[in-house]
């Protein structure tokens, strides 16, 4: 059972361990991402458009049809593999990419030059708190950015777990 209460500074979550956080403050389910991060977004798709990668787990580019436009839009995400399954974190609720994907079913994910057709499957946060608790070991850059937008305060298992339902997960599957 998670609890949340409203504060000026943002939401205060207590998940069953007892772990409380408070995350960036949100207007309705949108978090706006800090000025910083467009600048870094590019950074990393020319990072994983070269084939590099970085910390545990590869950038790679998801590219998805705009809902509205139908014009391809592409963001850097890190997949991560959980017991032979990828998955992918949305760690800003209200994401315009998480709303394309929910409407189109279906991404690009190109690391390098190689690139794949793969359909995303939305999982339902009971699903989502072990994918969620993985988090921290597997893309340990992801959570600090997390940090440093303000979306969560440590960094935890715990706290990331608390944050089914508020943070999306996707899992891979052929398309």
């Amino acid at each position: 059972m998670t609890l949340q209460a409203r504060s000026r500074s943002g939401v205060t979550v207590a998940s069953r361990s007892g772990v409380v956080t408070t995350v960036a403050a949100m207007t309705g389910d949108r978090v706006r991402p800090p000025w910083w991060l467009r600048a870094i977004n590019k950074v990393m798709m020319a990072v994983s458009r070269l084939g590099l990668a970085y910390g545990k787990e590869g950038p790679a580019v998801l590219t998805v049809p705009g809902r509205k436009s139908g014009i391809p839009r592409s963001t850097p995400v890190t997949p991560m593999t959980v017991d032979g399954t990828s998955y992918v974190v949305a760690g800003f609720p209200g994401a315009d990419w998480v709303e394309n994907v929910r409407a189109a079913g279906q991404v690009t994910l190109t690391r390098g030059r190689s690139s794949e057709r793969l359909r995303l499957v939305e999982l339902p946060p009971d699903q989502a708190r072990p994918i969620l608790r993985a988090f921290p070991a597997h893309v340990p850059t992801g959570v600090r950015v997390m940090k440093q937008c303000g979306l969560i305060s440590q960094g935890s298992p715990d706290e990331l777990e608390a944050m089914a339902g508020r943070f999306v997960v996707f899992r891979f599957e052929p398309a």
